[in-house]
């Protein structure tokens, strides 16, 4: 389909408007500048913390609260994505997202910046819009392969979101960072506006009945259950790992801004395994590989705990690997629960999702205190728990 295809109507199927490798392209490139806004802060939040006159321990509090609006927008605006035509939310939420960067850019007070870091979460969300709206234009035949390719360009935007927010901090001091991303923002929006196509979903009905339909929903599908409780423990450890590892760059091995930026950097590596476990996805291979995924995770945290003159590097590996095995596992979810209804994708998606950022917010919010108080080891023992516990409730759900 190419960006002149009028209006999709309510009742055409994804079999007879397949998405074209331009169309696929622009949905990738604007998921990795949208959801990019959710990670700014992250490596650089002792810079934002003394500036804002917020303590150190309560510094992953920007990153914690910037989760939870994204898990509240998750749970109470994606699912109209199953109600009102989905380009018009998106350019209201990514219109909503600037303006609250330009308010991260200005705030000078803790209560003003900690608000506008809900209200940034709260608006980002038009990303899992996005996603869901590739599903219904893609053939099923090819649906994984669709979703994980836009999961690429979403994985990539958060992955180096943290090394271009050190880079920009560094030279040009954090408050540049949340200009430029609402520039980008806003081009982001403009696209949006000029290329991808309209749809009016199906659904029919009230706001009201629409969330209560997300109870229903999950109490029907053991599948969404399932596959939401294993990624949200495997993305509470990578927000574990990511919000402590600059803390441990920055007091154990002294580095500055920009080579934490060059170090988050090789993260970035782990977004090809959103392509890759899409087409396992579609090649039926779904439960091995999420098994493989969360092993990969459990055992991904114990380089780090090498220290000496090379822990940097070993540290370097925990994240790729970490990175590698928590996007495979994400993308093999969703081509799970995109299959179970294909006219309440939206909001299969918004659980998927809350669940899986309020994990997220979880790890966050305990890394500083963990790091604080434990160290490293604390961090490791930690995150690798996390996701073993993943594992196992797996291995009991396949039982069952």
């Amino acid at each position: 389909m190419e960006s002149t295809t009028p209006p999709l109507a309510a009742g055409v199927g994804p079999a007879s408007a397949p998405m074209s490798g331009a169309l696929v392209a622009l949905f990738s490139l604007c998921a990795g500048v949208l959801v990019a806004n959710l990670y700014y802060a992250q490596p650089i939040i002792e810079m934002i913390a003394p500036t804002v006159r917020l303590s150190a321990q309560s510094a992953s509090v920007i990153v914690s609260l910037t989760q939870i609006g994204y898990a509240v927008g998750l749970f109470f605006l994606v699912p109209l994505a199953d109600l009102h035509e989905n380009r018009r939310l998106l350019l209201i939420s990514g219109v909503a997202a600037a303006i609250s960067l330009v308010g991260a850019a200005t705030a000078s007070q803790p209560g003003l910046f900690l608000l506008v870091s809900l209200l940034l979460g709260l608006s980002s969300v038009s990303v899992q819009i996005l996603i869901p709206l590739a599903a219904h234009l893609a053939p099923e035949a090819l649906r994984g392969r669709t979703v994980g390719t836009i999961m690429g360009g979403l994985l990539s935007g958060i992955l180096l979101s943290r090394p271009l927010s050190s880079l920009l901090a560094e030279y040009f001091g954090w408050r540049a960072v949340f200009f430029i991303a609402a520039a980008m923002t806003l081009a982001t929006v403009a696209i949006i506006a000029a290329t991808i196509p309209r749809r009016m979903p199906e659904h029919r009905g009230t706001y009201g009945g629409l969330l209560v339909s997300l109870w229903h929903l999950f109490t029907r599908y053991a599948v969404l259950r399932q596959r939401s409780l294993y990624q949200a423990l495997l993305f509470a450890a990578f927000s574990l790992f990511w919000t402590a590892a600059p803390l441990e760059l920055v007091s154990h091995y002294g580095l500055a801004q920009s080579q934490i930026g060059v170090f988050a950097l090789v993260g970035a590596l782990g977004a090809v395994a959103a392509p890759i476990a899409g087409r396992l996805a579609d090649s039926g291979y779904t439960r091995i590989a999420s098994y493989l995924a969360m092993i990969a995770a459990a055992v991904s945290f114990i380089p780090g705990l090498v220290g000496g003159a090379g822990g940097v590097y070993w540290l370097a590996l925990t994240g790729i690997v970490l990175d590698f095995a928590v996007q495979m596992n994400m993308v093999l979810g969703q081509r799970a629960i995109y299959a179970l209804d294909a006219t309440s994708r939206g909001r299969l998606n918004a659980l998927y999702m809350t669940a899986i950022f309020a994990g997220g917010a979880l790890g966050s919010a305990v890394a500083s205190v963990l790091y604080t108080h434990i160290g490293w080891s604390g961090i490791v023992a930690t995150g690798s728990g996390l996701a073993l516990v993943s594992l196992l409730a797996m291995a009991l759900a396949s039982r069952r």
